[in-house]
């Protein structure tokens, strides 16, 4: 298949969007909400992405924010004018979302649940069942699991303060995932009196 996962930092990068219909409505959001610097390129000009910080510019400039850009990202139902950004995009990163095997990064289905991000790629098979396994995921995550995650990152933050040893590190922070007691405190969504467990049994 020769696709596979990466998380990109985009704070600051320049991306340019083809088109704001749905696809590209919801690329630009993406990016702007990532910290990029996004310009889209489409006839008519969204206010809501106008809003929310994305430029507009016009389909005769195309080669000089293709220029500009760090990521382009193919979105429009025009073949002939993707087809052209394309070649324009050549040596860049390029998603294309009508033939996503024609460029080089791809854009999975993602959604966070707290602080834990969850991306889905069927290799362009089913966009629908990318959805379906989303809403199966999300019944499967308890907010008792993401209260944990803050929790061995808060234990962590500590036992490399006064813990040399990594193995005993991680045996400590195994233990913490399977402590009765703790669990009890996460299923009642009561995370400072867990923080606080563990900081008595530190000291003991």
């Amino acid at each position: 298949m020769g696709w596979t996962p990466l998380f990109l930092q985009m704070e600051n990068k320049n991306v340019l969007i083809i088109g704001a219909g749905e696809v590209g409505t919801r690329r630009t959001r993406r990016f702007i909400e990532a910290g990029a610097n996004v310009t889209v390129i489409n006839e008519e000009v969204p206010n809501d992405l106008v809003d929310l910080g994305a430029a507009f510019k016009p389909l005769d400039e195309v080669e000089k924010w293709v220029e500009w850009s760090d990521l382009v990202v193919i979105a429009t139902g025009d073949h002939k004018l993707n087809g052209r950004v394309a070649e324009l995009a050549k040596g860049k990163l390029l998603n294309r979302a009508d033939y996503p095997d024609e460029g080089n990064l791809i854009v999975p289905s993602t959604f966070s649940i707290g602080d834990v991000q969850f991306s889905i790629f069927t290799g362009g098979k089913s966009p629908l069942m990318a959805k379906e396994l989303r809403k199966r995921i999300q019944k499967v995550i308890l907010e008792e699991d993401i209260l944990q995650l803050e929790l061995q990152n808060f234990t962590r933050n500590i036992l490399k303060e006064n813990m040399n040893d990594q193995k005993k590190r991680r045996d400590y922070l195994y233990k913490i995932l399977n402590d009765k007691n703790i669990q009890e405190y996460l299923r009642q969504g009561n995370l400072e009196d867990a923080k606080k467990y563990i900081k008595q049994q530190l000291v003991n």
